[in-house]
């Protein structure tokens, strides 16, 4: 059966043990867990701070991890920004083992002009692959490549090209995010099925909101509950990751509003998938 977690972002504005508590309190039973989440990366990475929050909560066990990806690039033309955006991935997936997580989801990267990209960029998207080839050949967490929003300079963001990495490498898997799929076309999300869903380790969740741009509740969403429950009866059991932003609301929520969305959105899963 799908474990339903959230993304730690949801809850960037507060401590670590805070934001578990907070997600079992909505009564999800899994966990996202952003390595650059504010309370953690600004103080280093405590890992031990990690592994005591996750063995207070046994019922988010086992959590996912999402890599570092914010302002780093793993196919960057500049070789020292490529050099430690691959590092921080494979550090945090050596780190999503030792706190023994089951997934841990990577950025596959962009070219950093605003142009296709070019010869070069996929020979550093090669390189990449070949150092997180290495990192899944090392440990037990699944290491899974997300699809990025289309734009002209992304690597990944087609199913066609999701599958041709999948079909190269077949110790990889892959985070299908709904709400960057649907930006190109509901078929676009109908083909990452029909590709990808044997690989599939982790589903983004969320909606495409009024500007267009993902992150926004499922609830009453018709368009995300419909692609849901396609997913759903494809036999898709893997985890339900909701993706939420909170800057899509007039206002700032506080934690107990969170918490009842969560709840809400809790409540949509769990009818389609259980």
């Amino acid at each position: 059966m799908s474990r339903i977690a959230v993304s730690t972002m949801f809850f960037h504005e507060y401590p670590c043990d805070h934001i578990f508590d907070y997600v079992a309190e909505a009564g999800l039973d899994g966990l996202e867990f952003w390595v650059e989440t504010p309370h953690f990366w600004l103080r280093g990475l405590p890992e031990d701070d990690l592994a005591g929050c996750i063995i207070d909560h046994p019922e988010l066990m086992p959590i996912t991890v999402h890599a570092p990806s914010l302002d780093l690039n793993p196919c960057s033309i500049n070789p020292r920004v490529a050099r430690i955006s691959v590092d921080y991935t494979i550090e945090a997936i050596r780190m999503a083992d030792r706190v023994g997580a089951d997934v841990v989801t990577v950025h596959p990267g962009r070219r950093t002009a605003k142009r296709h990209p070019s010869a070069y960029d996929y020979q550093r998207f090669e390189e990449y692959i070949a150092r997180l080839r290495e990192a899944a050949r090392q440990g037990e967490v699944r290491i899974a490549i997300e699809n990025l929003e289309p734009r002209v300079n992304t690597l990944l963001y087609t199913a066609d090209d999701a599958a041709e990495v999948l079909e190269r490498e077949p110790w990889l898997w892959f985070t299908l995010d709904i709400g960057h799929a649907m930006m190109i076309s509901l078929d676009e999300v109908t083909r990452f099925m029909d590709l990808c869903i044997d690989r599939m380790a982790n589903v983004h969740v969320s909606a495409i909101g009024e500007n267009g741009r993902p992150h926004h509740p499922i609830h009453g969403n018709p368009t995300a509950v419909r692609v849901l429950t396609e997913l759903a009866d494809r036999g898709y059991d893997g985890y339900l990751t909701l993706e939420l932003e909170d800057m899509v609301f007039p206002e700032p929520l506080s934690s107990e509003e969170k918490i009842v969305l969560l709840m809400r959105e809790f409540e949509v899963l769990d009818a389609i998938f259980s």
